[in-house]
């Protein structure tokens, strides 16, 4: 599949690391380093425009190394980008540590963009639902083993 995008920044464009990546590497596009406290959040720019095909949405996650190592992972985890955006994809990062702050430098990798294929829903109104073993048994109805 072929998706067109544009890029205005002066670091590197949104890429793949390996073949093998579901993900396209996102990168901070600020000229600045921004430092997320403890509990706080940032917005951050990556001068990626994408045209995801109808059918088909984007899915933002967090770097795997930065949320384990560090805390950090995405506000909104997955972000979702409907196929009819065509904005600027930002990301907003949140710093889960308690203690420590955690620096992302200009042009570091942030997130990744998982592109996808989704059915669409035709919401239909019933009266009843169909019945399941589970029911309406709700958080933790399955145990914990």
């Amino acid at each position: 599949m072929k998706i067109k995008y544009s890029y205005i920044g002066n670091y590197e464009k949104p890429k793949k690391q390996t073949i093998g990546s579901a993900g396209i590497d996102l990168f901070n596009n600020t000229d600045k380093d921004i430092t997320i406290e403890p509990g706080e959040y940032a917005i951050i720019s990556t001068g990626f425009f994408v045209e995801i095909p109808e059918g088909y949405v984007g899915l933002v996650h967090a770097r795997s190394g930065l949320a384990t190592q560090h805390g950090i992972t995405i506000v909104n985890a997955p972000g979702t980008v409907d196929s009819g955006y065509r904005g600027e994809l930002m990301v907003t990062l949140l710093n889960t540590d308690r203690a420590k702050s955690f620096q992302i430098k200009r042009g570091d990798r942030i997130a990744q963009l998982v592109i996808q294929r989704y059915e669409h829903a035709n919401l239909v109104v019933v009266e009843n639902l169909d019945e399941t073993e589970r029911g309406s048994q709700g958080f933790g109805s399955s145990g914990l083993k």
